[in-house]
């Protein structure tokens, strides 16, 4: 097994010393030195297949160098002994392809290790680099990728609002979120203990229901519903139940008329009059009821509305108001169902994550198709969305930047740095294989083109 050891830096004389622009950097971002190495984990199996192709890959490379090694030695033997002139031309480009196959080869292993185990200045570029890498890896992301520009532009091509609608529109995925979310729902019930959230309803918020003043906003609330006419359909209601009470209770007016009736009047006077209010009232009853412009529907919206002023301005009116709210709070059943309202929601909970079919459930799952739908054909509500994403992504871009590409250097820093370049030759030094097999050719090709024009020219 490998061992980890804290890779080496480079001092003051070292080849950094003279990166000036890296260095402030490198000061802000790299983790301190007393934090020890981490391993990057072992081989997977898609590491193994590409360990595979790599020795390959090295192996055609130093068959390149071998077979020129080879022509050279062939060609050298028959221009020196047996005097081939034509030999020349091959052991010169022989010659060359092997010394451009040596240069790649020590180009290539420079950047990983010492080439041959000898410690040259400028090679194992990469172990003695990596926290400079990584550095650089996170001020390139940060000003390239984590730019607020960059950031708003790529939110803006991609319609973020648009791509969720389509998504979420899909019966099969809100399912799929549905059961997330009610799963992660059983997840916070099943931690929450049921004495500490009761605690926390009586104690926070009927606290701070009490604390709250009722008057004014419901005086605003009613004042709002007074300008734009919702009311009207109570006021319907309520002057529909008025006529059918009036109309129902003939023998309650007969009766009071007779029982405030002086004991001197005749029975069937009482009755003669008992009969005339009762048709007044029902008569008026029922214009009010038929009537929308009558002059008692107007009374009732001047009450209203000078009683929703009283509730945000009048000191009575809104201390009354407290009064009434202290007395609903402070009432026995409103105690008792405040007291159940936790042990309600999380039987409600259990019971969607447990049943499929739950109305809850597919009422959630109805609501997530429904707003999905709804994005895709309300052009305002994704431009708002995409804006609000938008503003979101660059406030966090913008105030925490250098606290995201610090996870980005701190994570290399503390990477074993031997480790670190075996890795990174497992990615892409089967790559780097083709630089000597390319060296190998284009130096054979250089070396018999010097060699055809100095024997043309001398």
């Amino acid at each position: 097994m490998h061992t980890s050891r804290a890779p080496e830096r480079p001092g003051p004389s070292g080849p950094a010393a003279g990166s000036a622009t890296t260095a402030p950097t490198t000061a802000r971002h790299r983790a301190p030195s007393s934090v020890p190495s981490v391993p990057l984990g072992g081989f997977g199996p898609g590491d193994e297949q590409k360990r595979r192709d790599l020795r390959r890959m090295k192996a055609v490379a130093t068959g390149f160098l071998l077979f020129a090694t080879v022509v050279f030695i062939v060609a050298k033997y028959l221009e020196e002994v047996r005097g081939q002139g034509w030999a020349g031309y091959v052991r010169a480009s022989a010659e060359a392809g092997m010394v451009g196959a040596l240069a790649d080869w020590f180009a290539v292993t420079a950047l990983f290790r010492h080439p041959l185990r000898l410690p040259i200045p400028h090679t194992a570029i990469i172990p003695r680099k990596k926290d400079m890498i990584g550095d650089s890896l996170g001020d390139f992301v940060g000003e390239n990728f984590l730019s607020e520009t960059v950031v708003r532009d790529k939110l803006d091509r991609v319609g973020v609002s648009a791509a969720v609608g389509r998504w979420i529109g899909r019966q099969e995925n809100a399912d799929r979120i549905t059961t997330e979310l009610v799963t992660a729902a059983r997840a916070v019930v099943g931690v929450l203990r049921d004495e500490d959230v009761q605690n926390v309803i009586e104690s926070v918020a009927v606290r701070k229901l009490l604390e709250i003043p009722a008057g004014p906003p419901l005086g605003k609330a009613l004042e709002g519903v007074l300008a734009d006419g919702a009311h009207r359909r109570l006021v319907d209601l309520v002057c529909d139940r008025a006529y059918d009470w009036v109309a129902d209770n003939q023998e309650m007016v007969l009766r009071v008329v007779h029982e405030r009736a002086p004991s001197w009047t005749p029975r069937f006077v009482d009755e003669m009059v008992a009969d005339k209010l009762f048709d007044e009232i029902r008569g008026y009853a029922w214009g009010v009821k038929t009537d929308p412009q009558h002059p008692m529907r107007f009374a009732v919206d001047r009450y209203l509305a000078e009683f929703a002023q009283d509730l945000q301005h009048d000191p009575t009116t809104i201390d009354r108001a407290e009064q009434v709210k202290r007395q609903i709070i402070e009432h026995p059943e409103v105690q008792h169902f405040i007291g159940r309202a936790w042990t309600v929601v999380k039987g409600m909970i259990l019971d969607a994550a447990d049943d499929p079919s739950n109305e809850l459930r597919l009422r959630v799952r109805d609501e997530i198709v429904a707003f999905g739908l709804r994005l895709q054909d309300d052009a305002e509500l994704r431009a708002k969305l995409d804006g609000w994403l938008a503003d979101a992504a660059g406030y966090v871009v913008r105030h925490y930047r250098h606290e995201i590409t610090t996870l980005i250097t701190e994570t290399v820093a503390r990477w074993d740095a031997e480790e670190t370049s075996r890795k990174i030759e497992l990615q892409v030094g089967r790559d780097l294989q083709w630089i000597r097999v390319n060296g190998t050719v284009v130096g054979a090709l250089a070396g018999l083109v010097i060699y055809t024009v100095s024997e043309l020219i001398i």
